[in-house]
């Protein structure tokens, strides 16, 4: 696996599954135009732009072209990279027909093309060997889903951490992943605790 410390966004859950096959990323799905109205997405697209950057990956269709640019003007600050692809047309197979414009998008292309892709963009593995140790359980065992005062506890954690509040317990846990261990969960649940009496 191919460790990228930016945040990449893609346009559909087909294209985050082939990515995911090679990148240990956080992927973040735009839904297509949904992200228009999209709000959550949207504010993570620009938490994680101002944390760690993030990585454009549309499909190289007029379509993708307007996704891309708008993203680029919703986010005001952080790093963005973009990466293209090449205009390769013909049909993916788990469709019935071609797209309007007959050109592949990324779930299509070969994956070695997108590595290239990624290459003549500059952008290269990172050094980051840490393994992610927060997942659903431990949300759960702190108290942060699935009881009934989860949901301001997580509120609370998120505004003590800069993150949007608009956000599920699954995009916290990618996001928490990227920023602290589970140890340092535990202490900063406990410093709010300590400082609050909250959580």
């Amino acid at each position: 696996m191919i460790k990228i410390n930016e945040a990449v966004i893609v346009e559909g859950k087909y294209d985050k599954i082939k990515l995911s096959s090679v990148f240990d990323a956080v992927i973040i799905v735009t839904n297509g135009f949904g992200i228009f109205r999209d709000r959550e997405t949207l504010e993570l697209i620009r938490f994680y732009a101002e944390r760690t950057g993030i990585i454009i990956l549309t499909d190289s269709d007029s379509a993708g072209r307007k996704i891309r640019g708008y993203i680029k003007s919703a986010v005001k600050n952080g790093n963005i990279k973009n990466v293209y692809i090449p205009d390769i047309f013909g049909k993916e197979k788990r469709k019935e027909k071609p797209s309007a414009e007959g050109k592949l998008g990324v779930e299509g292309i070969n994956i070695n093309l997108i590595l290239d892709a990624f290459e003549k963009a500059g952008i290269t593995a990172s050094e980051r060997d840490d393994t992610p140790d927060i997942d659903k359980a431990v949300l759960y065992e702190l108290g942060l889903s699935g009881k009934p005062d989860s949901r301001n506890k997580r509120l609370e954690l998120q505004k003590s951490l800069g993150l949007p509040s608009l956000m599920s317990a699954s995009s916290l846990i990618e996001v928490l992943n990227t920023m602290m261990t589970r140890e340092e969960l535990e202490k900063k649940l406990a410093e709010l605790r300590e400082d609050k009496n909250v959580i």
